[in-house]
């Protein structure tokens, strides 16, 4: 009788069943946390200061929905500048000329070192430092100009702010995800005679970005709550919505519940969406 080899089970092993280890106590844990919720949900159900009579009311008001799209009308925007920026960053940083790789690195330094609220100020009180924005030889006459406090809005004031601190995140995030593929991929590519643009469009930047996905949707997720600090220059979004309403009617707790629901309801979405583009692009990878 010859020996069982490595791969080959024998009769005793193969009636063998693997059973998970009793923890009897996660079921103390479990009950515990049961009823905390259940607590909580019902002190807030259940206390007339919440003010959910005025939350109904005013959680689809006109207001409301127009601040909300507000609110994610400068998060898309955001995010899409942010992005672009960031990937060209994340070039430079990467690119064999020092320079290059300096003023990238320079601009991560400022805009992550500084934070997103000073930029936010500064560019709205741009006018402060120039009055006239314009084009000309520096140095020399302009050749047009325009008054700043007609170009610098809130709106773009945050626009500005949220994508240019965002880009300088954004570019680490893509440049740890060019670097996460092997060079040898790319060395191959580039001895089967590929522009090296074309490596990085065709062999880098789609492996990269199952590393770039899970931190970029993070990112959205931030932006959309990091975006409510524009209530600081008066733009209408959300938060400043429901900050004018109870300014008014002085029902604070309750409208601060709407936009707190608000928030949270379009961060569930965009879970949901970033959960289906990370299965998307990890399809073939053994987690």
């Amino acid at each position: 009788m010859t020996p069982p080899t490595a791969t080959e089970a024998t009769p005793e092993e193969a009636t063998l069943r693997v059973v998970p280890r009793r923890r009897p106590y996660l079921w103390v844990i479990y009950a515990a946390l049961a009823v905390v919720a259940l607590a909580a949900l019902y002190s807030a159900l259940s206390n007339q200061r919440f003010g959910w009579d005025v939350v109904g009311r005013y959680f689809f008001s006109k207001a409301i929905l127009t601040g909300l799209l507000r609110t994610i009308e400068l998060t898309v925007l955001s995010m899409l500048a942010g992005i672009a920026l960031g990937v060209l960053l994340a070039m430079m940083r990467v690119a064999p000329s020092r320079v290059l790789s300096g003023l990238s690195q320079a601009y991560v330094w400022f805009f992550r070192g500084t934070p997103l609220l000073v930029q936010l100020l500064f560019w709205f009180n741009l006018a402060a430092l120039y009055p006239r924005l314009g084009l000309g030889v520096p140095g020399g006459q302009l050749w047009f100009s325009v008054e700043a406090n007609a170009v610098i809005s809130p709106f773009v004031a945050a626009l500005l702010a949220l994508s240019l601190h965002e880009a300088a995140y954004m570019a680490e995030i893509v440049r740890a995800g060019v670097l996460g593929v092997d060079r040898e991929q790319r060395e191959a590519a580039l001895a089967l005679g590929m522009r090296p643009a074309r490596v990085m469009r065709r062999i880098v930047l789609p492996q990269a970005m199952r590393t770039i996905i899970p931190p970029t949707g993070n990112q959205t997720i931030s932006m959309l709550k990091t975006s409510s600090l524009v209530s600081v220059i008066a733009l209408n979004d959300l938060l400043y919505t429901a900050q004018s309403i109870y300014g008014i009617n002085y029902q604070v707790i309750p409208l601060l519940v709407v936009a707190s629901l608000w928030y949270l309801i379009v961060v569930s979405v965009l879970s949901v969406g970033q959960a289906y583009l990370e299965r998307r692009f990890g399809r073939g990878r053994a987690w």
